[in-house]
């Protein structure tokens, strides 16, 4: 793909772009050249990893789950299409396409692309700001507490009524929204801790990279090159991140959840710590869905209903404490001329 995307870059007469990518504005910049201006790589990246996701990577996956669907491939397929629920011997395939989806089409596709079109190494995004294990820990609470206020939000979200003259889209996404929901319930009722494992890989661990990868990473700092606006740049990435999941009726929540991401990695400057973040909201995720099959705890990650209003009303400002202490320890960091 390597040698594509080069010819793409030098196909296209244009003079080097010249930038710095300031991700915090007393660190260190981090210099790189491009031949695409910052709206036109913005809409390159996005293109690049929506064909990665949707095409590239889940037919490089089709072929990674050959070995594990029995008959005839292309009659096996078909049904896995339509569906794949009253399958079960489906599960191990779909782990690998969906989890190839994400590998290939968002980490990478989108990485050769940027290497080949900006000259510059995802490492770049981790070197801006020293990683702390304090600050981790910090991630882990905020982002776990985060859930219980977010419930409201899902809560609501997934109850809206679109206006009257929407009804044909809200149809549609209603009829998206309701299989999506049963997909994600047919992966994630996991029938032996090998199947866990493997779900934990593709659901948690893959995306948190990749989509911070996409988001964070590539997206947040050109839209701040274009606005001129940090928060502009982080809110307007954070809609891109709940726009390219196609579930509307998971979209405010799923944004508020991207702009999170978006300022820890503002706050800090490296990428690691948006990437822990969704990997706890995740994890998390997972990990209580699989103890509730198992009946050890009560909680089911999979209801929209809001959180109990006494659990909301903590956990919010236990979250809103420890994400103001996360700003004001990257603040106090970025402020010594050492930046340590």
């Amino acid at each position: 793909m390597l040698p594509i995307f080069a010819t793409l870059v030098n196909s296209v007469k244009t003079p080097l772009f010249a930038a710095k990518l300031i991700v915090f504005p007393d660190m260190p910049e981090l210099t790189y050249e491009s031949k695409f201006s910052p709206p036109v790589l913005v809409a390159l990246t996005i293109l690049v990893s929506g064909l990665g996701f949707v095409l590239i990577g889940p037919l490089i996956g089709v072929f990674l789950a050959i070995p594990f669907i029995e008959g005839n491939i292309i009659g096996q397929l078909k049904v896995m299409v339509i569906d794949p629920v009253g399958h079960p011997e489906f599960k191990i395939p779909l782990y690998i396409m969906q989890g190839s989806a994400t590998l290939f089409g968002l980490a990478v596709l989108p990485s050769l692309f940027w290497f080949s079109a900006v000259r510059k190494g995802i490492t770049s995004w981790f070197v801006g700001g020293k990683v702390y294990g304090l600050m981790l820990m910090a991630i882990l609470v905020m982002t776990i507490a985060f859930m219980a206020t977010n419930s409201v939000f899902i809560d609501w979200n997934a109850h809206f009524v679109f206006p009257e003259f929407m009804k044909g889209f809200e149809s549609w996404a209603r009829a998206s929204e309701d299989r999506a929901e049963e997909i994600t319930k047919y992966l994630t009722q996991f029938s032996s801790t090998g199947e866990f494992v493997l779900a934990f890989f593709v659901i948690a661990v893959l995306p948190a990279f990749a989509e911070e990868l996409i988001f964070r990473g590539m997206l947040q700092p050109q839209l701040f090159r274009i606005t001129k606006n940090i928060h502009l740049a982080i809110w307007t990435s954070a809609i891109l991140f709940s726009a390219f999941h196609l579930q509307f009726f998971g979209f405010i929540a799923r944004m508020l959840l991207g702009a999170l991401f978006g300022y820890l990695y503002y706050w800090s400057g490296n990428l690691l710590m948006p990437i822990f973040g969704h990997f706890v909201n995740n994890g998390f995720s997972v990990l209580v869905l699989y103890l509730n099959q198992l009946g050890l705890v009560g909680i089911d990650m999979n209801s929209t209903e809001t959180a109990p209003w006494p659990a909301v009303i903590i956990f919010t400002v236990l979250g809103g404490a420890f994400l103001f202490y996360y700003k004001n320890f990257y603040d106090k960091i970025h402020e010594q001329p050492d930046g340590h």
